[in-house]
């Protein structure tokens, strides 16, 4: 069986193309970038197209004979990245990707989308806190989240007049090996021994191990009723920003202080170095929506994948915090004290 990995040069596709590799499948990856593990793959009998799924001609090349696309490829967060860059990809290029599908007649199609769809879940400030699901409001907080919504209106308008098979699923805070983003960030701050927490630390985040993940992308593929679904998926608990901290600093045998800090002036600081890092070519250090991560809840059920796909989260988060941060040493992202 052909299976295509779009964005599988990437963090999450890294982990996604590995499996379809250890499944005996024969996998074409599509990015528009090389990554860590090219050589690997490419080793390991992987075709790897490099291109964006925003051209016909490269998408047409790599869904040639394809039964399987796990669609993760998409224009992520950057500050100064423009809208219509997160469109031209996000939405665009699905689009884009489906038409070719379509005339490839390709069975199956998983989108990764985010649950950043949601934004802020508001009744995780309840007491007792409610977490969100897939039938959650959708009030997408920056431009990548609306762009990513997009695209699954795009999927959904396939699902309905073409009687594609597509399934949208929206992870939570992916981690794992080769992340090389929050949590990297998380770890850095645990290894200085102190971590710098602004607001009241009543703030909900939910992880989910990238393994776990790839798990759901393979349910999705081999089950006939996730056809025109969307499922929530993540880890089994939500937790306290400053609980997974604090398990981090016990799992690495880092000890490490919590310094607490009002969120006005942090965030009114990371207004003005956005505003003046604009004309520049860099991300800032600090901006907005980093800021926003203090005080905005994300927590969610995974009844309906669970129900649904079969779906279970197999390593828990102390596990894959561990075996996350051995990586992070083992390759020289983080160093011990």
């Amino acid at each position: 069986m052909k299976v295509v990995v779009t964005g599988g040069t990437g963090f999450t596709g890294s982990h996604l193309t590995r499996r379809m590799l250890d499944r005996g499948y024969d996998v074409t990856v599509l990015d528009n970038q090389k990554g860590l593990f090219d050589d690997e793959f490419k080793a390991r009998g992987a075709k790897i197209i490099y291109g964006s799924v925003t051209d016909e001609k490269v998408l047409d090349e790599a869904l040639e004979g394809a039964d399987t696309v796990h669609h993760l490829a998409a224009a992520f967060r950057k500050v100064n990245m423009a809208n219509k860059v997160y469109s031209e990809v996000n939405q665009g290029g699905m689009r884009k990707l489906l038409e070719v599908a379509k005339r490839r007649n390709v069975r199956k199609i998983v989108y990764c989308s985010t649950q950043g769809v949601h934004g802020n879940v508001a009744s995780l400030s309840q007491n007792p806190p409610v977490p969100g699901d897939e039938n959650s409001p959708i009030k997408p907080e920056d431009y990548y989240q609306f762009s990513k919504h997009q695209g699954e209106i795009v999927a959904k308008e396939f699902v309905e007049k073409e009687g594609m098979d597509i399934t949208v699923l929206r992870p939570t805070a992916l981690y794992g090996p080769g992340d090389p983003g929050r949590f990297l960030m998380l770890y850095k701050w645990v290894a200085r021994g102190y971590f710098p927490f602004f607001g009241n630390g009543k703030v909900f985040y939910h992880p989910v191990y990238v393994e776990n993940f790839v798990d759901a992308h393979e349910l999705a593929a081999a089950r006939p009723e996730a056809k025109g679904q969307t499922y929530i998926i993540a880890d089994d608990k939500y937790y306290y920003i400053k609980d997974i901290v604090a398990m981090i600093s016990e799992v690495m045998n880092m000890p490490c202080k919590f310094v607490r800090l009002p969120f006005a002036p942090m965030y009114a600081v990371a207004a003005l170095v956005e505003l003046l890092y604009k004309p520049l070519p860099w991300d800032p250090p600090i901006f907005r929506r980093r800021a926003d991560w203090y005080r905005q809840n994300r927590g969610f059920k995974i009844d309906k994948a669970r129900r649904e796909l079969g779906y279970e989260p197999k390593v828990a988060l102390r596990e894959g915090l561990k075996i996350t941060g051995q990586w992070y040493l083992d390759n020289g992202y983080l160093k011990t004290r």
